[in-house]
């Protein structure tokens, strides 16, 4: 056969150097709907345990809102289970062009297109709308989707140091003999939990002729005084060339994503992005629930102001227990243990406590950066916290990290 037993050696090699170095990733099983508590199986077989979910991406706690649900039910009743098509062949229907527009409506810009998630986006943006003759500046932290999506497009690439405002100046004024530059960002870092300064990176685009984009999967919904997200944050909602974003985290926790930004980089989008062209159209039941998603926000920001709360209210917990955590004004908390098998037994440890937090380690995050990165939701409530925040300083008191800085922990860790 083809697939030879010493190719299969070399990949079991390859796998148990994973699992002794402390970094290979299992996939537990949930027995639940997404919410606060969940109950959870290990892949060995162990019974159902239920604990609290501290590291999902429901940040507003609509994953199983009721109103939702029942609206994901209606749409898969009037309107079927699936498109069967790509999106300009017979995969429209009017209800995707209403999400559009709502979606426009609601982050201020000038027009939406669907996509199956924002990974698809992300890998489709950069094709349609640049060429070999432009150049891509991005942070050095943007998100995975977005370094794939820019690893697919033929314009220069080049970064800049994380959040260094200088250093982005210092290469827009480099590439000013390119056709068009495009920075781009995170607006709320996905690790780190710290957002884009967005003013002044707007300042730079207009003072270097440059377009901007943002991803916002961890801010549509919750960042800003009304959820907007990180450029409501800074006060530069109409002034983001391109944003991209998901359906899948804060705006319901299904699927699906979109471009958002000037018509006509939209317009590129829906004659040229890959994964609009040759992908199916988001599913009637997901587009159904994602229009009560923005009816409930549009009505209150009821569920922000809850995760806000929470969020400080967690924040506060940990940094006094003695935790090294990451800055930030986020509901994403980092707890940083900067060892991959450290950052496994921790979580292990807060399993058996009835609290759920995966470790994170290299090549998730950078190597000696290993974390438990912490997600609040306005599902959470106070007892929630309460407890977890209990788990968290018993392990923590077990591990003997409490009031450790950094260096002592790797001191004692290692990297």
């Amino acid at each position: 056969m083809s697939y030879s037993e010493k190719t299969r050696a070399m990949y079991q090699g390859v796998l148990q150097g994973l699992m002794d170095a402390g970094l290979l990733k299992q996939e537990r099983y949930i027995h639940s709907p997404q919410a606060a508590d969940i109950e959870v199986e290990f892949p060995s077989g162990s019974s159902l345990k239920k604990v609290i979910n501290m590291c999902a991406n429901n940040y507003l706690g609509l994953s199983s809102h009721p109103e939702v649900i029942k609206a994901a039910h209606a749409g898969l009743d009037s309107r079927g289970y699936g498109m069967s098509s790509v999106r300009f062949i017979c995969g429209t229907q009017d209800i995707h062009r209403e999400l559009e527009h709502i979606v426009t409506k609601f982050l201020g810009t000038e027009d939406t297109i669907l996509f199956p998630s924002c990974m698809d986006a992300n890998a489709g943006v950069f094709e349609a709308i640049l060429t070999k003759d432009d150049v891509m500046i991005s942070d050095r932290l943007v998100h995975a989707s977005l370094i794939d999506g820019i690893r697919l497009c033929s314009a220069m690439q080049d970064t800049f140091k994380h959040s260094d405002m200088a250093h982005l100046e210092q290469k827009l004024a480099m590439h000013q003999d390119r056709r068009l530059r495009l920075v781009i960002t995170d607006g709320v870092f996905s690790m780190d939990g710290d957002t884009a300064k967005l003013d002044e990176m707007v300042a730079l685009c207009r003072k270097y002729d440059a377009m901007l984009l943002v991803d916002e999967s961890h801010a549509s919904g919750f960042i800003g005084k009304t959820g907007r997200g990180t450029h409501e944050k800074y006060g530069v909602v109409g002034e983001i060339d391109v944003i991209t974003t998901t359906f899948g985290k804060a705006l319901g926790g299904a699927t699906g994503g979109c471009v958002s930004g000037r018509k006509e980089l939209v317009d590129m989008c829906r004659q040229k992005a890959r994964p609009y062209l040759f992908s199916n159209s988001i599913a009637p039941v997901i587009v159904e629930g994602v229009l009560k998603v923005f009816e409930i926000l549009n009505a209150s920001t009821e569920r922000r102001d809850k995760l806000e709360w929470n969020a400080a209210y967690w924040r506060k917990g940990l940094q006094e227990a003695g935790f090294v955590l990451k800055e930030g004004d986020t509901p994403i908390v980092p707890v940083m243990l900067f060892n991959a098998k450290l950052a496994q037994d921790f979580s292990r440890l807060l399993y058996e406590e009835g609290v759920y937090a995966v470790g994170f380690f290299f090549p998730v995050v950078p190597q000696g950066q290993a974390r438990l990165r912490t997600q609040l939701s306005a599902g959470h409530d106070k007892h929630h916290l309460d407890k977890a925040l209990g788990a968290f300083v018993k392990a923590g008191q077990k591990l003997d990290i409490l009031g450790k800085s950094r260096q002592e922990i790797i001191d004692r860790f290692g990297m």
